[in-house]
């Protein structure tokens, strides 16, 4: 691979571009995306000549690249670019070992950045990378990261990155648990993993609101030629910010959730936070308070714990708590 800084940049573009099949892709337009990546990472402006392009593509199309599967269309007295196959990219292909190497250097560089604030994921990411391509060595994976191999709805995931990226709206028909199949018109913004499992949040036009959309129950989806409905919404820093979980309740409104420990517990809950606005109100009695607006994955936290927990405010909330203890009790108790 070409040892050209700019060149991994340069690729990226380009494959993001034969990627997308709703807009036609000149030599001219694949210049700009590479210029537009380049400045976007370093600064620099029109770098990029046709020349570099097209030994750029030549590579991508050779055994030593990645043997792109890509077209050139003519549409009049121009062509355009994509890849034949609408499902493939670079970013699917095996590594090469100068890829290989170059990914180490990167790891190198990313290992500067564990323990600083703001990057504490930093340093599992790295510990992944190393461990699942057996960078240090190792022949055979050595840390096990929670992750379910058998849910549903994986497949969906390029399909909606790429959507999201592209700012492509998407009919999504979806299963329900006990309900018919419904098709629903979204605008994707943003995916997200909670408790091992994935969930889209779009806007839903059916129902003229952000709607979020576990991908297992995702049966199919298809583009469409709508435009698209962009948002101002950060899911990165505020959306979640104020629930445990996924599910933002359109009327509710934060809440001092107050709970009290056993005192075996109370160390695990110490180490491991219910949520970032966590408190201790009195270690001695085990006295934790979160703020939060309630949900039905707080419930589920909260139930978790079973009773080594009792939620003392706020009353509605310990109400809640209560009603779904005693269906329980009928179901096992009552019900035989």
């Amino acid at each position: 691979m070409p040892t050209n800084k700019h060149a991994i940049i340069r690729y990226q573009a380009l494959d993001k571009c034969f990627s997308n099949r709703y807009k036609k892709f000149y030599i001219e337009d694949l210049i700009d995306a590479c210029n537009q990546a380049i400045y976007d990472f370093t600064g620099i402006e029109n770098g990029v000549k046709r020349r570099q392009v097209l030994s750029d593509i030549t590579y991508m199309e050779s055994e030593q690249g990645w043997s792109i599967p890509l077209e050139r269309k003519r549409d009049g007295k121009r062509v355009y670019y994509r890849y034949e196959d609408k499902d493939f990219s670079i970013n699917s292909q095996p590594l090469t070992d100068s890829e290989v190497s170059q990914l180490r250097e990167t790891i190198l560089m990313l290992n500067r950045f564990k323990g600083m604030p703001q990057f504490e994921w930093m340093e599992e990411l790295v510990s992944k990378l190393e461990d699942k391509l057996h960078l240090k060595g190792v022949s055979q994976s050595c840390i096990g990261f929670e992750h379910n191999p058998y849910l549903s709805g994986l497949s969906h995931m390029s399909a909606l990155f790429n959507a999201i990226v592209h700012k492509q709206v998407l009919m999504i028909t979806y299963q329900g648990y006990s309900k018919d199949l419904e098709k629903w018109v979204i605008h994707p913004y943003y995916l997200k993993q909670y408790n091992s499992r994935w969930f889209l949040f779009g806007w839903n036009e059916d129902y003229g609101k952000i709607w979020n959309l576990p991908l297992d129950r995702i049966v199919s989806l298809d583009e469409t030629r709508q435009d698209y409905r962009d948002t101002e919404i950060d899911f990165e820093n505020e959306y979640f910010e104020d629930i445990v979980g996924v599910t933002l309740p359109e009327e509710g409104k934060e809440e001092q959730i107050l709970l009290k420990f056993a005192s075996e517990r109370l160390p695990y809950v110490l180490s491991k936070p219910l949520h970032p606005s966590q408190k201790v109100k009195n270690e001695k009695e085990g006295l934790i308070e979160i703020s939060v607006i309630p949900n039905k994955e707080l419930q589920s936290l909260v139930l978790w714990f079973g009773s080594d927990v009792e939620v003392l405010s706020p009353s509605f909330f310990r109400k809640e708590i209560q009603e779904q203890i005693k269906k329980l009790y009928k179901k096992i108790y009552l019900c035989r």
